[in-house]
């Protein structure tokens, strides 16, 4: 007998809000988070644009000293922990400290943290490089600081799986507790690659808007799309066995029915065009769900050129004539790429479709693609009854990771 898996509790730190709540509303407002580069000054750079966080004092979750010695992305990703941990109503003490673990991901790790260090060696020598760099950057530094904040001392590690991260750290969480490997985890990705270093390597990767208007920068879909926009931020859940969240008392708000993922096996960073790797991981994620029961697709949709074209071959491969019915659509018009956090985010937000009934626009969408002929709910957000969501991504290295999230239901 397997066990169903629930998700308890959310947190975000995103470009829209510093916690899942005011994202949500903004979401569906249809507001845009991207502005013009604060972080450094990108006056050199081509692209001069990103989905920035804005307003966050680290110094609201960590000690100073600990502040001063973790990158962005790691006081993101405590954040977002503690905000979800809260919102789950979970105490962690000597009775259950085994029982939880933490999988906290990233793409890109601290990018900021071995620039500043980059910049020390070649200025001022190895014996000034901080002892706290190696911490600093990796991506396990994010759950291992989630651990000592927390006290849990269950299984704590990352994985790196580039835009893909999100979705697959929910994805093993949920296979582990499903399987009877732990009672619940704490799970999602983390980035802060806002800086230098990652806004001129994607930029000369040609994977970048160059677009001088921020708003209207990212538009998945359209036919105008001219590449993605960097975004930065956090988004942790609270996923945990069905019988251990009743056995405390947790308030459930949806439940994980599936999980795929496949490589493409063709491109470092361009999917295969006729998506047939996405095809796939869907339809894994799909094993034990009535495809023809799918209400909404929360799209990984990049606005780059390549990308929204082999998603939309996909979907339709999958579903076919139905794809034309279900609505899909496109956060990243609205916080950019988030990189490791964009999966876990995007699965808070088919958690809130779900439960409160209306679907965030893909705003920006304004020239139409006949190559892009789907659903898109474009611009407005959509008042809509939904019990089973679908949540794709797909990453560099040819990752595809899909979940899908339905409607808790007692049965």
């Amino acid at each position: 007998m397997f066990n169903r898996v629930v998700v308890t509790g959310y947190g975000a730190i995103t470009p829209l809000g510093l916690n899942v709540e005011d994202t949500w509303q903004r979401l569906v407002a249809g507001v845009s988070g991207v502005d013009y580069i604060s972080l450094f000054d990108a006056t050199d750079f081509n692209v001069k644009i990103a989905a920035q966080v804005k307003n966050f004092n680290p110094l609201d979750y960590l000690d100073p000293t600990t502040a001063r010695y973790t990158d962005r992305f790691t006081q993101f990703s405590v954040a977002a922990s503690l905000q979800a941990i809260e919102d789950a109503k979970l105490k962690i003490d000597d009775t259950n400290r085994y029982d939880a673990g933490i999988l906290i991901g990233s793409g890109v790790g601290g990018l900021s943290s071995l620039s500043r260090q980059l910049e020390v060696l070649n200025t001022r020598g190895p014996v000034r490089v901080s002892p706290y760099i190696v911490p600093m950057m990796i991506a396990d530094n994010a759950p291992s600081q989630v651990s000592i904040k927390t006290g849990i001392r269950g299984p704590n590690f990352s994985l790196v799986s580039s835009c893909s991260t999100g979705t697959d750290t929910l994805g093993i969480a949920y296979k582990m507790i499903k399987y009877g490997e732990i009672k619940l985890m704490i799970a999602g990705g983390a980035d802060a690659a806002v800086t230098p270093i990652g806004i001129a390597g994607f930029s000369q990767a040609g994977a970048l808007s160059r677009s001088t208007d921020p708003e209207k920068a990212s538009r998945p879909f359209d036919a105008k799309r001219d590449g993605f926009v960097i975004g930065e931020g956090a988004a942790v859940l609270v996923v945990e066995s069905l019988d251990y969240a009743r056995s405390r008392g947790a308030d459930i708000l949806a439940e994980i029915v599936g999980y795929g993922a496949t490589s493409d096996a063709y491109h470092i960073t361009q999917p295969l065009e006729s998506g047939e790797g996405a095809v796939k991981a869907i339809e894994f994620a799909l094993a034990d769900v009535n495809s023809d029961k799918v209400d909404y697709i929360n799209a990984h949709g990049t606005s780059t050129p390549l990308n929204d074209i082999s998603e939309t071959r996909a979907i339709k491969k999958v579903f076919g004539n139905k794809a034309y019915e279900i609505p899909i659509s496109s956060i990243k018009s609205m916080v950019g790429h988030m990189l490791g956090a964009a999966g876990a985010l995007e699965a808070i937000v088919c958690c809130k479709v779900i439960n409160d009934s209306i679907i965030p626009p893909t705003i920006n969408l304004e020239n139409f693609d006949p190559e892009c002929d789907l659903d898109y709910v474009p611009n407005v957000a959509r008042a809509s009854d939904v019990r089973i969501a679908v949540s794709n991504s797909f990453g560099f290295g040819g990752h595809n990771s899909v979940l899908v999230i339905r409607r808790y239901s007692e049965c």
